[in-house]
């Protein structure tokens, strides 16, 4: 985690940039967008420069707000910036994951460049140009406050804040899961407001994260009682009340005539659709439609303009970069949307890209990727998927099959946008650094960090299984991972050893067994199923030190269980401690001295010390190989 200074210090932060640029940006800024016909009020106009505030809401569904037509909800303040403002009906998040998507809205560069695709332990690389960072040079202040540790400063959206409130105890992930590690938007609009009261002189930039909506979904009085039967309703209802009271201190405080409102979501949430519960898994537009709404600074824009040109998260910071007249890095992919909210001609696209490498990284079926382009959504996946979205915005009838030549269409142009935003071998990606070993564990054994053979590959293999084809089996590892969060194992087991009927040899759900049965103190099971997730794949054993954990707790409670000494002996052979692997080993044969297994380990950890002989011994014991 990266240092933290004292509040109070950085709450009165100073400006970084010189005086003599700041002055330049005061008095040239105004001129340019008095021309753009964008901000006539007379605190522009004496030469006050725009304010940002960017309201990121996680999991939010487009079609669950008010000013979206869902009838079921009220959300006035939301609304009320989108009567004010431009509302955009076709905004996608390019991967329906926390990390990654705020990664893309931070940055205006797609997962393809940066390599931030999924919650893996990686950590945005420094050379990566960020908003705050941009902002920072140019004199603003710059605050954020976030809701999850998913977005702990130790992933790299810190860099160009300077005030970055994360403060998650990491220590904490024994006694609680991730997803409990958040805090409720009040509070995170409490230390918000607390920022802006030191930094309101200034020219600022500050990001609000509202965590609430994600599951579970629980809301606070008098949200719980007044959506007691949509409880995800609920939260977003709350999160429209801390809006409004940023909105109103805003006010309050002179600032919202001369404050760029950005309201986004990072993705949305499934709500059962397709069979999808939450997030992550598919490239539906349950989970890639957000809202973005713009309340642009006492605009002359039409109020309550509508915008329905597609449009990406990656194209908020060269849109915010525009409006401020300042350059967009060339590392920014996205595009600025200015002429949109300016009434101006539509812009050309594309195509709106979108990606999950969840399935990949995590379970080691097939990636997914997928193009939105005219009336179309096209899905490139093992079984290939099209939709109407204009004629069918639920996507149910798949029309791959009808209509085949718009389908190679659509995948061409996919195909030719991965090539687009993908980075070149001299440009950096993510550092593979970004979280230390133990922290990296502690995240595996709650099903965070992939445990997966696949790794993060991202090169394609349409040989690997359609997540449509395990939706019901990532539905019950994603409850059997909630119910070993909240402590019940036995529970977790089950819906694992359900989850494997349906794929037998699942490398993470043997993994996630044999913790939870170590949890309970089936150390034989837990050892049982540590060497499974060896056998199959070795390169493993470096990222399962609880495995060997448990190993020599099942030998320390009983000294006499072979298994426990062969499975140890393995782990250690593989770390090279050739020594200590040879030792444990002996000790399983002479417990054991029928098992072929162990005498071949034994043997193949002598061949290591260069004792050849013995090890052809040991293996004359062992027997032929077991057929394959």
């Amino acid at each position: 985690m990266s240092s933290k200074p004292n509040d109070s210090i950085i709450m009165n932060a100073k400006k970084k940039s010189s005086g003599q640029f700041a002055l330049a940006r005061r008095l040239l800024l105004p001129g340019w967008l008095a021309l753009a016909g964008l901000l006539p009020c007379p605190a522009q106009a004496a030469g006050e420069p725009p304010n940002i505030v960017l309201i990121t809401i996680d999991t939010l569904r487009a079609d669950h707000l008010g000013c979206y037509g869902y009838q079921q909800i009220r959300t006035p303040h939301i609304d009320g910036l989108a009567v004010e403002g431009v509302r955009f009906t076709k905004a996608y998040t390019p991967v329906p994951i926390t990390l990654p998507s705020h990664t893309v809205m931070l940055t205006g560069a797609y997962p393809t460049r940066t390599g931030m695709h999924d919650f893996s332990g990686n950590r945005l690389h420094p050379a990566q140009p960020t908003l705050a960072a941009i902002l920072r040079k140019r004199g603003y202040a710059t605050g954020a406050v976030v809701g999850s540790a998913v977005l702990d400063s130790r992933f790299g959206l810190h860099r160009g804040f300077d005030y970055y409130y994360d403060n998650f105890d990491f220590s904490r992930l024994d006694e609680r899961n991730l997803d409990a590690m958040e805090r409720p938007g009040n509070q995170v609009v409490d230390r918000g407001l607390a920022w802006l009261e030191h930094n309101r002189k200034q020219d600022f930039f500050l990001w609000l994260h509202l965590y609430d909506p994600h599951h579970p979904y629980d809301p606070p009085a008098p949200y719980n009682v007044q959506y007691k039967t949509h409880p995800y309703d609920g939260e977003i209802a709350f999160v429209d009340s801390q809006v409004g009271r940023l909105v109103r201190y805003l006010k309050e405080k002179g600032l919202y005539e001369r404050t760029l409102i950005v309201v986004v979501g990072d993705h949305g949430e499934g709500l059962g659709e397709h069979g999808e519960s939450t997030h992550g898994l598919f490239l539906y537009d349950s989970t890639l439609r957000v809202p973005m709404i713009f309340r642009l600074p006492a605009s002359r824009a039409p109020r309550a303009k509508i915008v329905d040109n597609a449009v990406s998260l990656a194209d908020l910071l060269p849109t915010i970069l525009q409006f401020l007249d300042l350059p967009i890095p060339k590392e920014v992919q996205g595009r600025s949307l200015l002429p949109l909210l300016r009434g101006q001609a539509d812009l050309p696209s594309e195509g709106i890209y979108a990606e999950t490498y969840l399935p990949r990284i995590h379970f080691n079926w097939s990636e997914l990727r997928s193009i939105h382009f005219g009336r179309y959504h096209f899905i490139d996946a093992p079984k290939a998927e099209l939709y109407d979205v204009a004629a069918d915005p639920r996507e149910i009838r798949n029309l791959f099959s009808q209509k085949k030549a718009a389908a190679n269409e659509l995948r061409k142009r996919l195909t030719q946008l991965i090539r687009q935003y993908s980075a070149s071998a001299e440009e950096p990606t993510a550092e593979k650094t970004g979280l230390d070993p133990a922290l990296m564990e502690r995240l595996k054994s709650l099903g965070y960090v992939a445990v997966s053979a696949a790794g993060d590959a991202v090169l394609s293999d349409r040989s690997l299984p359609d997540p449509k084809d395990r939706i019901q089996m990532f539905e019950l590892v994603s409850e059997a991972m909630a119910d070993s969060q909240n402590g019940r194992y036995e529970e977790s087991v089950r819906k694992l050893q359900a989850s494997l009927k349906i794929e037998k040899d699942s490398l993470p759900v043997h993994y996630l067994l044999a913790l939870n049965y170590y949890r309970v103190k089936d150390y034989a099971a837990s050892v049982d199923e540590f060497q499974k997730v060896l056998h199959w794949s070795p390169k493993q054993a470096g990222k399962v030190a609880e495995g060997l954990a448990a190993f020599q707790q099942s030998v320390a409670i009983s000294p006499d269980y072979a298994p426990g000494y062969e499975a140890m002996g393995e782990v250690l052979l593989f770390q090279g401690q050739v020594d200590q692997a040879i030792e444990a080993l002996r000790k399983a044969v002479s417990l054991a001295p029928d098992s072929a297994k162990a005498h071949r380990a034994l043997a193949k950890a002598l061949q290591a010390k260069g004792l050849d002989q013995e090890a052809q011994e040991e293996l004359k014991k062992a027997g032929p190989p077991p057929p394959r």
